[in-house]
């Protein structure tokens, strides 16, 4: 006897079971290629919008929401007033960020996890610190609590902040905000 017995081989051919998964795909990579010729090659400056959101003051260069053709990353810049920080968060995706303006560092939760019968996930007690300044790239590994202070009294810091959005997009959405941003 073969892979199939003779009942697999009746119902397959019986049509009472049948779904369209595979043509509702090509049909819905048809829709996506033709939105995709439409969306915008080029940002301009007039076009990223500014968000007070728990993290602080952004300002969006490439989202999603933004009609761009690009899919996989999110691009923004984040502004720190002098002496302050960011909120704390964590995402499972990586981040990097580079430090356009002001002197500051980043502070690090790194997560020990298991996964012998469930995810089980632990942070260090005390972070690690990452001082930085223009012209600096700062990596922020997968789903550390991280946390942008700037160390002038004075002056503001920005800083552009990238994070891949695939992680996410194949059902790993795990982005929390633990703490706000002072004023936020």
């Amino acid at each position: 006897m073969g892979f199939q017995d003779d009942l697999e081989k009746l119902r397959s051919h019986s049509g009472d079971t049948y779904v369209r998964y595979f043509a509702e795909a090509l049909e819905r990579s048809e829709e996506f290629r033709e939105d995709y010729a439409a969306r915008i090659n080029v940002v301009k400056h007039n076009q990223m919008p500014f968000e007070r959101s728990p993290d602080g003051l952004i300002k969006h260069i490439v989202h999603e929401n933004m009609n761009t053709k690009e899919c996989c990353i999110e691009i923004y810049m984040q502004f720190l007033d002098p002496g302050k920080a960011t909120g704390k968060h964590r995402h499972l995706s990586e981040e990097i960020a580079f430090v356009v303006e002001g002197r500051g560092h980043d502070l690090h939760w790194d997560v020990k996890f298991d996964c012998e019968e469930e995810f089980s996930w632990e942070w260090q007690e005390e972070p690690r610190e990452f001082h930085w300044r223009p012209g600096d790239f700062i990596y922020i590994p997968p789903y550390c609590i991280h946390q942008r202070v700037n160390d002038d009294p004075e002056n503001e810091a920005r800083v552009i902040v990238c994070n891949n959005t695939i992680i996410r997009d194949m059902g790993f959405d795990w982005f929390e905000q633990i703490e706000n941003a002072e004023g936020f």
